[in-house]
């Protein structure tokens, strides 16, 4: 990684920690346009694997800001991920 010709360098856990940016960018922007339902499943996966990637990237670097934020985000998709899955069986 010293290498002053190379501009700069990914790790596996940056890789996981872009992949997971994109997924909640993605999943909101999905949302705003009127392509998934905020109540719905995908949504709420999306948004759970988004968090849980992000979480696997301070690997490379903790920071608590991030670590605290995406485990509330995670815990929130889980709560909003059963609360679907609790309304389709309701129906």
């Amino acid at each position: 990684m010293n290498d002053s010709s190379t501009l700069f360098a990914l790790h596996w856990w940056d890789v996981a920690g872009l992949a997971g940016s994109v997924l909640i960018v993605a999943g909101f922007f999905l949302l705003q346009i009127g392509r998934l339902r905020g109540d719905g499943p995908i949504y709420q996966l999306i948004n759970l694997f988004g968090a849980l990637a992000i979480l696997v990237s301070l690997i490379g670097g903790f920071n608590i800001s991030v670590f605290l934020l995406e485990s509330i985000w995670a815990l929130i998709a889980l709560y909003g991920l059963a609360r679907s899955f609790r309304s389709r069986r309701q129906r």
